[in-house]
């Protein structure tokens, strides 16, 4: 049976049912959708990128019967994730509304389609009122191959997990350990049993978004690797350490590493020098992308608060600033970021800051003298340093 494109999108679309209500999202969309601007929106999988997709609609005011949906990983369309499946989508949504000025298209988890950038240069290139927004679970893919294929042709977006605000939005009762402990993937927050789901997040991260991608024969060196990322979070990590543990190459461990940060199952947290040569030859903190999934991953019982704060901050810093870094000579620096041209150190601690927090920032100024004063986050004061950040 010949495979109905628009039969499918009818499933995913708005067009005889109304749109769900959802917790709003904070990130900084465009003012407006163009035909000839593609908006990419990038996350991890299951962070919510395809309800945002469907706020957008309410976002711009769109009539939900011009706009078509269609997740390209839906079962119906194996065999068929190719450019030809996106042309009869355009082609047949155009004949049934062949007076609109303009259509919508909402792509989600483009990544599998074959030849895909291509097709979209094409669309876009040649503007006949089909606006086209597109989601996709891998930064590379939807970086570097964008920036590559479709220069001066998309704006980019990155959606995380929720963040402690978002997550009040959902539940008003909702406290910073609770933030902490369970993180910010929607679904798992509306489960009694979350932590479940948020294991198999991993799993499916780690062997769809990582393994497939890299085209490795396993997914268990993979796992070993992400899992000792996790569980160092905060601390320095020796792709030679890594090695050894896990009876893989130094190299391998890297680019797995790499893969993993592709997949925004973890982030790089490189040490801050305005040498590009010192950077790389110093080695790299790493973040989880959610403080729950980093709680279900990790081996080691007990509570890891502090661990979870700093973690926490580290992934409201990269929201705000995009690059975070770390300094450590004599003491450490947890983290650097660039405000509107300007250093600022931050120093993350649970109650009072300490002696090794001040003296560690008196040599990061005594090499920095020109850096702002340092930002101490503990736990009482972590939304009103949050905040400030966001107002910066």
């Amino acid at each position: 049976m010949e495979l109905d494109i628009l039969e499918v999108a009818g499933t995913w679309s708005f067009w005889d049912r109304p749109v769900p209500a959802s917790v709003p999202r904070d990130v900084d969309l465009p003012d407006a959708l163009r035909d000839s601007l593609c908006l990419a929106i990038q996350g991890v999988r299951r962070c919510g990128k395809s309800t945002l997709l469907q706020q957008l609609i309410d976002r711009y005011r769109l009539d939900p019967a011009h706009c078509a949906f269609l997740n390209l990983e839906d079962p119906r369309l194996s065999g068929a994730q190719s450019y030809v499946s996106l042309d009869g989508l355009v082609a047949r949504f155009r004949e049934r509304h062949e007076s609109a000025e303009t259509l919508y298209f909402f792509l989600d988890e483009i990544q599998g389609v074959e030849n895909w950038q291509r097709w979209l240069r094409a669309q876009l290139d040649r503007p006949r009122g089909n606006v086209f927004v597109i989601t996709g679970s891998n930064a590379t893919l939807l970086s570097g191959e964008l920036s590559s294929v479709l220069t001066g042709r998309h704006l980019t977006v990155e959606l995380f997990p929720f963040d402690l605000d978002e997550m009040r939005r959902s539940d008003p009762d909702a406290t910073l350990d609770d933030y902490l402990s369970d993180g910010g993937f929607p679904e798992p927050l509306a489960m009694a049993d979350g932590d479940r789901l948020r294991r198999q997040y991993f799993h499916d991260i780690v062997e769809r978004d990582v393994r497939e991608r890299i085209g490795a024969r396993s997914s268990a060196a993979i796992r070993q690797v992400a899992q000792m990322a996790y569980e160092s979070a905060g601390s320095e990590m020796s792709l030679r350490r890594v090695a050894g543990a896990t009876g893989i190459a130094a190299d391998t461990a890297g680019s797995y590493l790499e893969a993993c940060e592709a997949a925004y199952l973890l982030f790089a947290c490189p040490y801050f020098t305005f040498s590009e040569r010192k950077r790389a030859s110093r080695n790299r903190k790493y973040y989880p992308i959610d403080t729950g999934l980093r709680r279900v991953v990790v081996t080691r019982g007990g509570a890891d608060r502090g661990r979870s704060l700093e973690c926490a901050t580290y992934l409201a810093l990269r929201r705000r600033y995009g690059e975070v870094f770390y300094w450590r000579d004599e003491g450490e620096v947890d983290f650097v970021v660039r405000v509107n041209g300007r250093i600022v150190p931050v120093q993350v601690t649970w109650a009072e800051p300490l002696d090794r927090h001040d003296r560690a920032l008196e040599r990061f100024y005594e090499r920095y003298p020109q850096a702002d004063e340092a930002v101490f986050v503990t736990a009482a004061g972590f939304e009103d340093a949050l905040s400030a950040f966001r107002d910066a």
